[in-house]
């Protein structure tokens, strides 16, 4: 932590683009605690790197080009006039490299370092503090790792996601109207829906086939997004998983497999949180599908959810169908009748 606090008022500029197709933009960077932020010329943040995960593109070249560990398509570029922030930054990488387990005679060195390491971590760090820490600086190319990953262990127990070539592109295309990145469709294990990091969201068979409006099942994909702005899917991981784990994703960047088939085992069981009326007509409304499909889908008599009736963003509109009744039909027979 002292090497960190060498730097934490280093600043230099840069120009930093989040994917290869994006044009790259003049940045700030600066040092913080474990974490190099990079802003914009208004100083709003645009991007947290994880000091223990910053690789170098082409070490002893200029301009240095630096990305992420895992996501080599996420670049910052200092020029040589910025030797102050490049000597840091190498300094900083030389520091984890040397805290890393070593075989042979270091073995056992390396090992006992790393315990202390963690054991003085726990001790600064609140667990709290570290997880909320770990979550804003993972990357998504790692969230979405997990997430696959979870989804593995997840079959295990559920049986295989079901799957046909002519469903895929339509579950894309759902996938996209509602802001998810993947839809995963199991027979059994999640009573309805659940979200994996990774935007990855699984629904039970029945979300589908139950309805005969494809609004339904929209509306349950649009609830479970909302769901992430109570709790944080890689959050809610972690927090079952302990700091421990937390502390192993945020230096190196895994995680074990007992933890991930421990949450695979507890979260089919654990009820989801309940969502306000507010908080579900607000991801209606963002998305343009009407919210009364999904509320008499919940309550047929629609006594305990008049207010997602009463309140529909989208009565009275002439709307696009959420899909072609084609693709509908083809999507109620993903899992074989």
């Amino acid at each position: 932590m002292t090497a960190l606090r060498e730097y934490e008022r280093l600043e230099a500029s840069g120009l930093w683009r989040p994917t290869p197709e994006d044009q790259r933009r003049e940045v700030i960077v600066s040092v913080g605690e474990a974490t190099l932020t990079i802003a914009d010329m208004n100083d709003r943040a645009l991007a947290h790197w994880s000091l223990a995960a910053i690789e170098r593109h082409n070490p002893g070249s200029f301009p240095a080009i630096y990305h992420p560990d895992g996501d080599p398509g996420e670049t910052l570029e200092l020029s040589v006039e910025e030797a102050a922030m490049i000597d840091a930054i190498e300094r900083l990488r030389a520091a984890v490299t040397r805290a890393r387990p070593r075989p042979g005679r270091l073995r056992l060195l390396g090992v006992t370092a790393s315990v202390a390491a963690v054991l003085l971590v726990l001790l600064i760090w609140l667990p709290g503090a570290m997880l909320r820490h770990t979550v804003q600086v993972v990357p998504e190319i790692k969230r979405q790792e997990i997430g696959a990953a979870l989804l593995g262990r997840i079959e295990r127990v559920a049986g295989r996601a079901c799957d046909t070539p002519e469903t895929r592109p339509v579950l894309e295309r759902l996938a996209r109207r509602t802001g998810a990145k993947r839809l995963v469709v199991l027979r059994t294990g999640v009573s309805d829906t659940l979200h994996l990091p990774g935007s990855i969201i699984l629904m039970n068979r029945s979300v589908i086939e139950a309805s005969e409006d494809p609004a339904v099942a929209a509306g349950h994909i649009l609830v479970e997004r909302a769901r992430t702005q109570q709790l944080d899917p890689l959050a809610e991981f972690l927090n079952h998983a302990g700091p421990m784990a937390t502390f192993r994703l945020l230096t190196s960047g895994h995680v074990t497999q007992g933890a991930l088939d421990r949450f695979a085992e507890q979260v089919l069981r654990a009820p989801r949180p309940a969502l306000s009326d507010a908080q579900i007509l607000a991801a209606f409304a963002k998305a343009s599908v009407p919210s009364t499909p999904y509320a008499y889908a919940r309550d047929i008599t629609g006594e305990s959810v008049l207010g997602l009736i009463e309140a529909d963003p989208m009565a009275g509109r002439d709307l696009e169908p959420v899909m072609p009744d084609r693709d509908w039909v083809l999507l109620q027979g993903i899992c074989g009748g």
